[in-house]
C-alpha cells in the first residue's frame, strides 16, 4: 500500500556500508523516473550515477548532512553511503526543473525503499567542487544529491509537540525522531 511505503521512506543519514547498491539498482531507480510527470513534458532532468567505492569518497566530501545535528559532522566509516545519485537540471532544455525534480527525487525514494534501500535528498552540496569532481558540463545545474545506502538507523515519526518545534533529533540511543504535523493542523 503506498501510505505504508511513504511512512516507510524516511531520510536516513546511516548505512551500513557493507552493502553495496550496484549501478543496476541505480538504473532501476532512474528508470522509475521515466513515468513521472513533467512541466511541459520537457523531461530535462540528468542523473549522474555514482557507486565506485574511490568516486563515492569525492562526493561524500562535497556533502553536508543534518543542518539540525549541529553537534554531528555526518556519517563515519562504515555509516556512510555507498552510492549517489546526483539530481541535473539540462539548462539548454529549460532553466525550471526545481518541481520535476522533487518528483523525481520522492519517486527515487519510494523505489530504493522497496527495494529495501533508503536515502536522503541533500541540498547542501559543495556544487562547484561537485562539478569538478564529477566532470559536469555547465550546462547542467547541480540541483541536488540524492544519499543512498542499507538503512543502519532507526527513524521514527511523532506527533508535534506543543511548542510547535519541527526540528528533528536524536535520542541518547541514537534513534531519529522526526515531528511531524497532524492533518488538522494541515487543512484551513
Amino acid at each position: 500500500m503506498l501510505t505504508d511505503l511513504l511512512i516507510k521512506s524516511r531520510s536516513y543519514r546511516r548505512f551500513d556500508e557493507s552493502v553495496k547498491i550496484s549501478q543496476e539498482v541505480l538504473r532501476d531507480l532512474i528508470d522509475a523516473t521515466r513515468y513521472c510527470p513533467s512541466a511541459a513534458n520537457r523531461q530535462p532532468l540528468r542523473f549522474r550515477l555514482v557507486f565506485d567505492e574511490a568516486e563515492t569518497t569525492q562526493v561524500f566530501d562535497c556533502l553536508k548532512f543534518a543542518g539540525y545535528l549541529s553537534d554531528w559532522s555526518g556519517p563515519a566509516k562504515g555509516e556512510r553511503p555507498t552510492a549517489y545519485v546526483v539530481v541535473l537540471g539540462d539548462e539548454t532544455i529549460s532553466k525550471f526543473s526545481e518541481v520535476d525534480a522533487g518528483i523525481a527525487m520522492q519517486t527515487i525514494l519510494l523505489r530504493a525503499t522497496e527495494l529495501g534501500f533508503g536515502g536522503c535528498i541533500l541540498a547542501s552540496v559543495q556544487r562547484e567542487k561537485l562539478r569538478e569532481v564529477l566532470a559536469l558540463d555547465e550546462r547542467f545545474h547541480i540541483g541536488y544529491v540524492i544519499a543512498l545506502g542499507k538503512p543502519a538507523e532507526t527513524c521514527v515519526i511523532e506527533p508535534l509537540g506543543k511548542d510547535g518545534d519541527i526540528k528533528y533529533y536524536r535520542d541518547a540511543d541514537g534513534v531519529h525522531h522526526v515531528p511531524k504535523r497532524e492533518l488538522k493542523d494541515l487543512l484551513i
